[in-house]
């Protein structure tokens, strides 16, 4: 078994040149960079991430996952311990929230170095970079991609493994080590789904297809339990002597009850939810890798460079359909093997598929790119004026200011798209390097020109700042009813404010009550409760909080 040989003879790509390289790394800096920092934690992942990594920069303490004062036992500690690590030595130059976000920009590019090494072992010189490319370019990997979730540690976990076995026959030993090291990486980001993942892909490959039957990859498979064995054990084994109690909690209904379906309170799972998303989440490496199976066919499907990424797919589909709280998060490990499985389209693709394919992208950036700039042209101008006053509907009374570096960056990149779409070559490649480039212009442009309006909306900041400055100068305690893990991260963080949540422990005798309610339901509280402030986040309609005193024991 070769796995440099390629499963279409025409598939084969020259030597990348060492300029293609760099320009590949540039691309991918220019896609990675942008949102990584310049705005508070977004609602509504960032803020509990972010309460759990500021637990262990200002507490030190790894072992059990704290928010706000609670353990939140939703994963293990392995991102939340790289982002408090990144805050430590960037926070001098950063404020602490972007500081800890660039672990989201490490785990994203440790991942596309990987999924470029994993192409190029399966496919040959010059095909990794397309792989990356193919990634880049997915829909669903955009957003979530500069986000502090670790989830992003989870695909770095599988990247790894992907490129492991990709090196199996070659360097069994060194394929043995990258792989229990992503198994490791994946569970200590996201607990069992990675290791469950790893073990039916790598026990299905040698019984479903003879070239995996073999002595190097039962040597890859040892070494990888080997070296997987203290990322497994290590953490668990602490959190069991810490608290037995937690352990039962995380492992039992926050890890397996997920998918074995017997956490309390669960949602129903359901496989059609991923039938249903995916293909807008994966576009375009989907419909590229349905080609390659397709244009393969049974040849193609006798190739171990083809089946490593299939049966990885159909494991993933298997796995996540049983999780009962199944949402899109859930989805980004399928873009790793659907983009492996799309590289060696890109040279059998028709001509004419191509071409649509090209032609699609540049109308479809090119009508965002359209938007955002005049967008941006009609909050600076209040011109044209229906328009002018939809935007400023959606947040009353903010005025977006002029960032002239951001301005010269969005013109820069405007242009540049340009010139990419009219000076490159024909070829196959030519449309997702176009499309590439097209989803990386228009996320610029999201991050520059429209970034401020972007993050009043979505941050907690001014609310919380809010309160803080509305709190009598002194009071006994503060306790809370219908915050979310999201609210109680931010209201620490930015205020200093740990509330004793009454509606989960019960009556607590606190002078002050913070109730977050539905903006058009305002909140009964009975007693002698005296409202003291309410607020809500810039166009924010649904959530709205309320602050109460009893009269009784002001100061």
């Amino acid at each position: 078994m070769n796995f440099s040989e390629n499963i279409f003879e025409t598939t084969r790509a020259p030597s990348i040149k060492l300029s293609h390289l760099a320009a590949t790394c540039l691309f991918c800096l220019a896609w990675i960079l942008p949102g990584l920092t310049g705005h508070e934690p977004w609602k509504p992942d960032e803020p509990q991430s972010f309460g759990l990594v500021l637990h262990i920069f200002n507490i030190g303490d790894w072992v059990v996952p704290t928010l706000a004062g609670e353990p939140s036992m939703d994963d293990p500690p392995l991102f939340y311990l790289s982002a408090a690590l990144f805050a430590w030595i960037f926070s001098p130059l950063l404020p602490l929230h972007d500081a800890a976000r660039l672990a989201s920009g490490f785990y994203m590019a440790l991942t596309l170095f990987l999924m470029g090494m994993c192409g190029r072992a399966l496919y040959g010189r010059g095909h990794g970079t397309m792989t990356v490319l193919i990634l880049i370019g997915s829909l669903g990997l955009l957003v979530r991609s500069h986000q502090l979730i670790s989830d992003l540690g989870l695909l770095a976990g599988f990247a790894l493994c992907l490129y492991g076995l990709a090196l199996n026959q070659n360097r069994p030993l060194l394929a043995g080590l990258l792989t229990g090291t992503g198994i490791g990486i994946g569970f200590m980001c996201r607990g069992t789904l990675a290791p469950i993942v790893m073990a039916f892909t790598c026990l299905l490959l040698p019984a479903l297809f003879k070239p995996w039957r073999n002595r190097n990859y039962a040597s890859c498979l040892l070494l990888a339990l080997i070296a997987a064995a203290p990322w497994l054990i290590i953490w668990p084994v602490a959190l069991y002597q810490r608290s037995p109690e937690l352990f039962a909690q995380w492992f039992w209904v926050q890890d397996l009850g997920r998918l074995l379906v017997f956490a309390p309170d669960g949602k129903k799972s359901s496989a059609l939810y991923f039938l249903k998303n995916i293909p807008w989440f994966a576009w375009p490496a989907l419909p590229l890798a349905l080609w390659t199976l397709w244009r393969g066919g049974r040849k193609g499907l006798a190739k171990p460079e083809i089946q490593l990424p299939l049966i990885l797919s159909a494991v993933l589909f298997a796995v996540l359909s049983l999780d009962i709280d199944t949402h899109e998060l859930d989805a980004l490990p399928f873009l790793l093997p659907l983009a492996l499985l799309a590289t060696p389209a890109l040279e059998t693709l028709r001509r004419g598929a191509s071409s649509a394919l090209d032609w699609f992208g540049i109308m479809t950036f090119g009508l965002l790119a359209c938007g955002l700039w005049l967008g941006w042209f009609t909050l600076m101008t209040g011109y044209p004026s229906g328009l002018a006053a939809r935007l400023n509907d959606y947040l009353p009374g903010y005025s977006l200011p002029f960032n002239m570096f951001h301005f010269l960056v969005a013109v820069a990149f405007t242009a540049g798209w340009f010139a990419l779409i009219s000076r490159i070559g024909r070829s196959n490649r030519r449309a997702i390097i176009n499309w590439a480039g097209g989803i990386t212009m228009v996320w610029m442009l999201a991050m520059t020109l429209w970034l401020p309006w972007l993050d009043v909306s979505k941050n907690y900041r001014w609310v919380f700042t809010s309160l803080q400055q509305s709190l009598p100068s002194q009071y006994q305690c503060i306790s809370s009813r219908n915050l979310g893990e999201t609210q109680r991260a931010m209201l620490e963080y930015y205020a200093g404010i740990i509330t004793q949540r009454s509606d989960i422990i019960g009556t607590v005798d606190c002078n002050l009550l913070l109730i977050l309610s539905r903006a058009k339901d305002h909140p009964s509280v009975g007693g002698d409760w005296e409202k003291i402030w309410e607020g809500s986040r810039p166009g924010d309609r649904i959530e709205r909080y309320y602050l109460y005193r009893r009269p009784a024991v002001m100061q």
